[in-house]
């Protein structure tokens, strides 16, 4: 059984960036964050670039899609960055996920300015992680060792 969670990646209005929004692996979506929203609750929401992050939105969906189970062959997470650490409890629950030998799948994000994110560099730095560096040129092949090396180690599961 697959579990986690992803970032379906952009909501747009009229051809223009507005958002993003978190989507479960079944289907159920919630928003992330957005440009548009303007309500007395989210002006105290943090903020990244022009976006208000919905961490109460976000949790609600998200974290307890991180829950270890029995029944679970592989986690996929997509991504752990700056948005989704605004969350005080995604991060703990990512780290479970990490320490419970079940097969993790996540993205993070390319540092900017040569600087990773504090949290995102931990995960870089765990132990049995590999990292595999995405661009246009290269996603295809990558593609291909990742799902290799994903087969293998569920078949050794």
């Amino acid at each position: 059984m697959l579990a986690g969670d992803w970032t379906s990646g952009e909501v747009r209005q009229g051809g223009e960036r507005v958002g993003f929004q978190v989507v479960t692996l079944d289907g159920r979506t919630a928003p992330l964050a957005s440009s548009t929203i303007s309500s007395p609750e989210s002006l105290r929401w943090p903020t990244v670039g022009k976006y208000k992050v919905d961490v109460a939105s976000f949790e609600c969906l998200a974290v307890p899609e991180l829950q270890v189970r029995e029944d679970t062959d592989l986690f996929v997470i997509d991504e752990v960055g700056k948005m989704e650490l605004f969350s005080s409890s995604f991060f703990p629950a990512v780290l479970r996920v990490l320490e419970s030998n079940v097969p993790v799948l996540a993205s993070v994000p390319i540092p900017k300015v040569g600087r990773d994110i504090p949290a995102v560099a931990r995960l870089k730095n765990h132990p049995g992680a590999t990292i595999f560096t995405l661009s246009q040129s290269n996603r295809d092949a990558t593609k291909e060792l990742i799902y290799s090396q994903l087969v293998d180690l569920l078949r050794k599961q």
